[in-house]
């Protein structure tokens, strides 16, 4: 049996300032290490035999945290960065839904018809997460897999777990910082165990929203 334990980096500068990150970057905040170190403890005592994370700052960061009591081999991987959004990176979100009203609608509601700005679009997203994953099943049918990502990405993988179509992708729940879903697998199934789940952050007073 194969299981695998993903979460999203912590709070960043950028999350604070209501900015888009996509494949830019920024530093994670007090809170947003506060956030790793909670999801740390809570995973102190799974048997991991490796962690996956994208090559973005912000999860590099969260990931060693998140290595603190494991000492394991930390492993970057391409297809696990933010979708790309362009132009729009490192805009705040009222820059983009002033300045690109159709795409922005697009982007939050209709996944399907969302048209880039010099970035990626969500069928191109789901197809890398797609190889990850098949990547993955080749490479580990047993053991547990730690996958330290991005919000968009989690939603991407959560898609391809429930075989849902892209027109579905928002579907609740929203992936806070560190919330952690964990998925079962094996050759013939696949189970949903948790799905965004933020339990841990209740020890750091945590509010939802951010």
């Amino acid at each position: 049996m194969l299981h695998l334990y993903i979460t999203r980096h912590g709070e960043t500068e950028w999350n604070t300032q209501n900015k888009m990150q996509g494949w830019g970057d920024s530093a994670l905040t007090e809170k947003g290490i506060n956030e790793a170190k909670a999801l740390a403890q809570r995973l102190n005592d799974v048997e991991f035999d490796l962690i996956y994370t994208s090559p973005s700052g912000r999860t590099l960061e969260t990931a060693h945290i998140l290595n603190t009591f494991h000492e394991l081999p930390i492993m970057k991987n391409e297809h696990l960065k933010e979708i790309n959004v362009g132009s729009w990176e490192g805009k705040t979100f009222a820059w983009i839904e002033e300045h690109y009203p159709v795409e922005f609608n697009a982007f939050f509601h209709k996944p399907l018809q969302f048209e880039s700005i010099g970035g990626e679009s969500f069928q191109q997203l789901k197809e890398r997460v797609h190889t990850f994953m098949e990547d993955l099943k080749l490479k580990h049918q047993q053991g547990n897999i730690l996958i330290v990502t991005h919000a968009v990405v989690i939603k991407m993988l959560l898609i391809y777990f429930k075989e849902r179509t892209l027109a579905e992708l928002w579907n609740p729940p929203f992936i806070e910082g560190t919330s952690l879903t964990q998925i079962q697998m094996n050759t013939a199934t696949t189970k949903i165990i948790l799905e965004g789940n933020t339990e841990h952050l209740l020890t750091i007073g945590h509010q939802k929203g951010d």
